[in-house]
């Protein structure tokens, strides 16, 4: 299996990626045993599409990669905790861990427009066997805030 720190390194520099063509400040990484099978950066601006956050495009690109639907016990690290919709669409694919960096304040204090409903709360009022595990390199993770805030053409949402 690989190492969750080594899969957030990945989410963190495809996270870069999305920075260095003027995306907003969150990417994604998914493997299966030992095989990164996505890796995805935000695109939102990019494709005009609000959908089309990082873990959405990272399990669109998952699940093209293997043919199927679903991402059973995939291991997931996102650079930050994942909104309701992007928690809802991991639990859907039935990964098996996700692992996240900065939380939903710290993209509400970049000035995102986050739903205050934390990742952990729907997996357990919906009932979901999805693990979650927080604080996965989170310093490197909330440094991308400050690069993306350091564009001035910047675009929240």
């Amino acid at each position: 299996m690989i190492d969750p720190d080594d899969l957030m390194q990945m989410a963190i520099d495809t996270c870069r990626e999305g920075l260095a063509v003027g995306q907003s400040p969150f990417g994604c990484a998914i493997a299966l045993g030992d095989r990164v099978i996505a890796r995805a950066h935000n695109t939102v601006v990019l494709t005009t599409d609000i959908t089309a956050h990082a873990e959405v495009n990272a399990i669109r690109a998952g699940c093209l990669e293997t043919n199927n639907i679903f991402l059973t016990d995939a291991i997931v690290a996102t650079t930050c905790e994942p909104c309701p919709m992007c928690m809802a669409a991991l639990h859907w694919a039935r990964v098996g861990t996700v692992y996240y960096g900065a939380t939903i304040a710290d993209a509400d204090t970049a000035g995102f427009n986050e739903l205050q409903f934390p990742a952990e709360e729907l997996l357990k009022q919906g009932g979901s066997e999805v693990n979650l595990i927080g604080d996965t390199l989170s310093e490197e993770c909330v440094k991308l805030f400050a690069e993306w805030q350091a564009n001035p053409n910047k675009t929240s949402y």
